[in-house]
């Protein structure tokens, strides 16, 4: 198993930047990833559906032979999660916006979060919120449209610059001193919403702390890749391959999928 590649699926493209982070940490595995970019954004969703998705998009990976998976979409881990851990035999490494190392950290005792409807109203959410934000003012923003531009190759544009300038004028105006993305899709933004922001917000993602826990999980199922063979990594999507390749290095095989 130890040679079974590390699944990784998203509601589309975003999950890239969970993958970027694990396969720079891990550069020794082998990796399958799924872009389920004709459904995104998930956010809309409802739960069942997001459940139903889910559990297509892991068969998939195991029926490719994953011996872990990454769910790299923070609507899913927080909606699908838990029904996935119950029902299938492998581990799961979810996503959830990190909201702690804000509430931690805030010296203005106010963090601002943008994320998809399905994460921001979801238990496990409000569960870590109540648990670590005690006292920290949190402002929430559903960051609607922004997935739907991404997923269709307008990340730099002029549409999304004013899209994020309504969502973040508001967090600034309530002195926000952290800005926490809860969407995978999101970290893409990050170079737009560092000329948005004043110095002392500081930005805060997932990737990297998802990345250490992939590892862990493996090393304590001594499950690591001893990379006696070379590594191999396919990306997958169902729907334009074109804006999936844009994100990624030329290195890496980008596939269309009818799935």
């Amino acid at each position: 198993m130890s040679k079974g590649p590390i699944g990784i699926f998203d509601s589309g493209i975003g999950g890239t930047s969970i993958f970027k982070e694990i396969h720079a940490l891990l550069p020794n595995e082998n990796f399958i990833y799924l872009a389920d970019s004709k459904n995104a954004p998930y956010g809309n969703r409802s739960k069942e559906e997001i459940i139903r998705l889910s559990i297509k998009n892991t068969e998939f990976l195991i029926a490719k032979g994953c011996k872990i998976i990454v769910v790299a979409c923070n609507t899913a881990t927080t909606n699908a999660i838990d029904y996935l851990r119950e029902n299938y035999p492998i581990p799961f490494i979810g996503i959830e916006p990190a909201i702690k190392t804000a509430a931690l950290n805030t010296q203005t005792k106010s963090v601002g979060i943008l994320a998809t409807k399905g994460t921001l109203s979801s238990h496990l959410f409000h569960k870590t919120t109540d648990l670590y934000a005690n006292g920290i003012k949190v402002i929430e923003q559903v960051g609607e449209g922004i997935v739907p531009l991404i997923e269709s190759g307008k990340l730099n544009s002029t549409e999304m610059k004013l899209l994020l300038d309504t969502y973040i004028k508001p967090m600034l105006e309530q002195n926000i001193d952290y800005l926490v993305l809860g969407c995978t899709h999101y970290p893409y933004l990050i170079p737009i919403l560092a000329e948005m922001l004043p110095n002392d917000v500081k930005i805060i993602d997932s990737g990297l702390a998802v990345a250490k826990q992939t590892q862990l999980i493996l090393s304590n199922l001594n499950l690591l890749d001893d990379a006696t063979l070379e590594p191999t990594t396919q990306l997958f999507s169902n729907g334009d391959v074109s804006v999936l390749k844009s994100i990624i290095e030329d290195k890496f095989e980008v596939s269309y999928l009818d799935f």
